[in-house]
């Protein structure tokens, strides 16, 4: 008896009972459910969730998405301003290694038949001149990019790397539902659901014996360098920036292949070449795997209206010294209506029919189409030929013909008449299902599979074994976004033999040793530079709130400050527009006065408004701060408890910021930027203190709170055992240079930084910048605390201003400044 007990609670048993119960009601083309008798596969894979979860599938669910978290995965919907969580299934879907052969076959052909139909297009023009392409569907397509014609890419190929969804069929067979080559998004993505699955079910790996991904980055990685002119290319991957909706998948791609992350106001053309502009000079680019609408790369040849393209890309392009991936005008052939022509331009490519077939397409800018799609709307999908929205369909996107009625089928039965060449009718496909977690059950859920695919060095097509699913609500074709209610789950091809255990990185024998990090954009610098200065602004603002609140450090302040130290404590949250001026100083004026500094967003500059800076720069700099730095940026404004709570829960994130940095962060450029713009910050913030607080008729209350807001109270006590003196208190906050919150400590770590920063010259000859900080630091070794003075103070200041422009000047490199000056390419 207590042996039948124990098994009831055994994974095997509970992972059959979770299958016999999930396909009793399954339909049978379910993914699981049709599984061949005596494959184990699929039993391996609930046999892991529940030796993790036990009985608990919400628990597998929740172990799933945590570990999509630590990773750092999201995505933003087209419109939002913050990313949502990536949504990962612990359910992965799974394929037969004999079944991929077949697939991986198929979207090789696929992606080699679309490299020869574009060579045609933007060359010789045969296809269209021999009717085999309507004229139409080319020059109709805002995608043909005219500039290009008869230009062969550098490197030989116009596409680089493609992407493909497919969907199942009811009897297993696979077909194609879009072509995705202008600017294919996911690898990323199956990458991130591969390693965080690797982390929930860790044993399923040697189980199975699933393919590897590395392979595959590593054929992309060597396939772009080798369509390079260089031997050691510089790479980069041009992204829109953070609000495009896969930003995040791009940051860790950059990071994963060892590649910049650029926007194109990091680039420059000068004389046909193109150039990264970093912060020793501009630095070669000899090829971008662009994310950029291919449009908007470059304002002189292309859309004049660009604002962040990089213009004379094009030209560089030309001249054969920057290879793009893919080619600028390739996502031509993505268009829905060239689905219509594909099968019968493989058959006369190639000579054999598409391994992979799409579905049934018909383009309307053809008569026969046009009436076969009028006379069957009812069981036909409706989209648009180009992508963009004609009038019949205002959304843009594909719908049900059978879906639409009254005014909506009329309008769109009229714009068909008028253009039919803006629509194609697609067949309706029934999407297969597969287990996903619903409410601590398995329920069956419609899927679309993307898969990927990169030219080798070798020229020839890797496809990434796997790819990802994305699980919808509705088993519907157009299931094709990630959105509300949906899923993605990780993709695992397994096979009988064991997998060698590939990694992207060479082995660390192999490896070749460096202690030079690589290149930092100008762009990087400049956000990590003020990336410090908000995170000290904010942690500065926050001491004057908790002051002003009573909550002071020291025990023997008494209760209460003077009404008016208490003024010039309001008078500087005004000043820094945190805050409106209070109409008393009553603790309710003065509740107010702190509750807008610290949490309103309405116009005011307060705590809040300073973290959601420093958050939008950690969103462009996941590829630069550690996965737990980003968090703590992401992280919510406190909303529980009173202004003191809420004061000491953001006081000790700014603490837990500064430990970061100051103890994991790898002493680089980066850091050194990141550091300055903490230490200008510091003491311009600690200056303002001292103009309000160390005036000579000073009070122990105004000393105090000065001590208080530089952080200097212990330090004082230690050193001095008798009572608060104005003096002593001015050269530690000032000029003593052992003081870690001081101005002399800031200015001396700020010359320390910028005498190890690059400089452009090899003349030996201080750059202005470093002259500078060094008559800032010569002020405060000469200057003597009993001559400290409110004209003193408001030079440093003025200085310290001066110096933060003077930085920004010679490294952030913004966009007036002249590329051709002295010793600014080093290539």
């Amino acid at each position: 008896m207590a042996s039948s007990a124990a098994s009831l609670f055994d994974a095997g048993t509970i992972a059959d009972r979770w299958i016999a119960d999930y396909c009793a009601s399954g339909s049978a083309d379910d993914v699981l459910c049709a599984r061949t008798k005596g494959d184990a596969a699929w039993t391996a894979v609930f046999e892991e969730l529940a030796a993790l979860a036990g009985d608990n599938l919400e628990t597998a669910r929740e172990r799933a998405h945590r570990q999509a978290e630590d990773i750092g995965t999201g995505f933003r919907i087209a419109g939002e301003g913050e990313e949502r969580p990536w949504p990962l299934s612990p359910i992965p879907l799974l394929i037969a290694e004999a079944e991929w052969h077949g697939i991986a076959a198929g979207v090789a052909q696929r992606a080699e038949v679309m490299e020869a139909v574009l060579a045609d297009i933007y060359g010789e023009g045969k296809l269209v001149a021999d009717g085999h392409v309507p004229a139409a569907v080319v020059t109709g397509s805002p995608f043909f990019l005219r500039p290009l014609t008869n230009l062969v890419p550098p490197g030989g190929y116009h596409l680089q790397a493609v992407a493909f969804d497919l969907c199942r069929g009811p009897d297993g067979s696979w077909r194609v539902l879009s072509d995705q080559l202008r600017a294919p998004a996911g690898a990323g993505y199956a990458l991130e659901n591969r390693l965080a699955m690797g982390q929930t079910l860790d044993g399923l790996q040697g189980r199975l014996n699933i393919a590897r991904h590395a392979p595959f980055f590593a054929a992309f990685r060597e396939g772009l360098a080798a369509r390079c002119r260089r031997a050691e290319p510089r790479i980069a991957l041009l992204t829109p920036g953070r609000l495009n909706p896969s930003y995040a998948e791009q940051a860790h791609l950059a990071r994963y292949l060892g590649w910049l992350l650029v926007e194109g106001a990091d680039l420059a053309v000068l004389d046909d070449l193109l150039y990264v502009r970093t912060i020793a000079g501009l630095k070669r680019v000899d090829a971008l795997w662009r994310r950029l609408d291919p449009r908007l790369l470059d304002p002189l040849a292309l859309d004049s209206h660009s604002t962040i393209g990089v213009p004379g890309l094009v030209d560089a392009m030309v001249a054969g010294n920057v290879v793009i991936a893919n080619a600028p005008g390739a996502g031509l052939i993505e268009a829905p209506a060239f689905s219509a022509f594909l099968p019968r331009l493989a058959e006369l490519l190639t000579g054999e029919g598409l391994k992979l077939p799409n579905i049934a397409t018909w383009w309307c800018g053809q008569d026969g189409a046009r009436i076969h799609v009028e006379a069957n709307l009812d069981s036909l999908l409706i989209a648009p030929a180009f992508g963009v929205a004609p009038l019949g369909l205002p959304g843009g996107a594909p719908v049900l013909g059978a879906s639409l009625t009254g005014e909506a089928r009329a309008a769109l039965l009229a714009d068909l008449t008028r253009r039919p060449q803006d629509y194609v009718g697609q067949e309706v496909v029934h999407l297969s299902t597969m287990p996903v977690v619903a409410e601590d059950r398995l329920a069956a859920r419609p899927f679309t599979l993307r898969v990927f695919a990169a030219r080798g060095a070798d020229g020839n097509w890797e496809v990434l074994p796997g790819g990802f699913a994305r699980i919808g609500e509705h088993a519907d074709a157009r299931a094709a976004v990630m959105g509300e209610g949906m899923w993605s789950a990780d993709v695992c091809v397994h096979g009988p033999e064991p997998v060698e255990p590939v990694s992207l990185l060479p082995s660390g024998d192999s490896t070749q040793l460096r202690r030079n990090p690589g290149t930092l954009p100008s762009r990087v610098a400049d956000n990590l530079f003020w990336l410090g200065r908000y995170l000290e602004r904010g942690e500065a603002q926050l001491g004057v709130i908790r002051a002003l609140l009573g909550n002071s450090i020291s025990a023997d302040t008494g209760a209460a400050l003077a009404a008016d130290t208490v003024r010039r404590l309001s008078d500087i949250l005004v000043a820094s527009n945190a805050a409106a001026a209070p109409s008393g100083l009553k603790r309710a004026d003065l509740t107010q006065l702190a509750r807008t500094a610290l949490e309103d967003m309405d116009g005011w500059s307060s705590v809040a408004a300073i973290n959601g800076q420093a958050r939008r720069i950690g969103e462009v700099s996941r590829d630069r701060l550690a996965a737990d730095m980003v968090r703590l940026l992401d992280a919510p404004f406190p909303a529980r408890g009173g202004l003191l709570e809420k004061a000491g829960s953001l006081q000790r994130r700014y603490s837990a910021l500064a430990g970061l940095a100051a103890e994991h962060m790898g002493r680089t450029d980066a850091w050194r930027f990141h550091d300055m713009g903490r230490r200008i910050e510091r003491a311009v913030q600690t200056l303002r203190f001292l103009r309000a607080f160390g005036r000579i008729d000073a009070t122990s209350d105004d000393l105090g709170t000065l001590l208080d807001l530089a952080d200097s109270q212990i330090s004082y006590r230690q050193r001095y055992l008798t009572g608060i003196a104005r003096v002593p208190v001015l050269d530690l906050i000032t000029l003593d240079p052992g003081n870690p919150r001081g101005i002399a400590y800031q200015v001396a770590a700020i010359s320390g930084h910028l005498n190890k920063l690059p400089v452009l010259s090899d003349d030996g000859l201080a750059e202005p910048q470093q002259e500078q900080a060094r008559e800032l630091a010569a002020i405060l070794v000469t200057a003597h605390a009993t001559r400290i003075d409110d004209m003193l103070l408001g030079g440093l200041e003025l200085r310290l201003g001066l110096l933060s422009d003077a930085i920004a000047r010679r490294y952030f490199l913004q966009g007036a400044e002249p590329l051709r000056a002295a010793g600014l390419v080093l290539a």
